[in-house]
């Protein structure tokens, strides 16, 4: 008779660590933002819109962390960029709700590309989706997806990168500007527990590395 794994087995095998080449490089960040950002300052001539509306597409994966599902669904109702501390406010089941800081610096791109949709068309209502196509409807995830996988191609960051290397992105810099305060991030992101927020401390363990190399030199 065989005998059954052990569930402390099972749970080593299962065990999930986000290493840095599912995230991007501070200098793939900073050649993707300066590549968006050029295309939106084109766009902006232009009258181009889907080149701005990229640019923020990339800007808020790099911002918030959000799931690229989350940035697909996200409405002009859960941004509030009025109060003293800028948010993005989700209500999910039970009425439980999950607020994502912004930056001051990100806070400002936010008012700009709204203030970009309106004078253009398209619409800023509460309901209306803050991510839209030309014909003012929302983007599904897939396009989204697609979205990236261009820019990061015409950009010359590798092709393995997805959508969703933006959210480990942010989550390892956040980590990291935090001084690896994991309780702060774990709400940030939405984690339900703080043990899905812990599988970045392979990427953590590397920049520790490179410190203790670094050291007095």
């Amino acid at each position: 008779m065989k005998s059954k794994p052990s569930s402390k087995k099972k749970n080593q095998r299962n065990v999930w660590i986000v290493d840095e080449s599912k995230c991007l490089r501070k200098s793939e960040v900073n050649k993707l933002k300066r590549f968006c950002l050029q295309l939106k300052i084109k766009g902006l001539q232009n009258k181009k819109f889907t080149a701005v509306r990229n640019w923020f597409m990339i800007e808020l994966g790099l911002n918030t962390g959000l799931r690229v599902q989350e940035m697909a669904s996200l409405k002009h109702f859960n941004l509030f960029l009025d109060e003293g501390r800028s948010s993005i406010l989700f209500i999910g089941k039970g009425n439980k709700k999950r607020s994502v800081w912004l930056s001051s610096a990100f806070k400002k791109k936010c008012i700009h590309y709204l203030k970009f949709k309106s004078r253009f068309g398209f619409s800023t209502d509460p309901d209306s989706c803050l991510l839209n196509n030309l014909k003012d409807e929302g983007i599904s995830k897939r396009a989204l997806q697609k979205f990236f996988k261009i820019l990061v191609k015409r950009a010359g960051l590798p092709g393995r990168y997805h959508i969703h290397n933006l959210r480990h992105t942010y989550t390892t810099f956040l980590l990291k500007a935090s001084h690896y305060n994991y309780r702060f991030v774990q709400k940030q992101l939405g984690h339900a527990s703080i043990t899905t927020t812990q599988v970045y401390a392979g990427v953590v363990e590397s920049e520790g590395r490179k410190a203790i190399e670094k050291i007095y030199k």
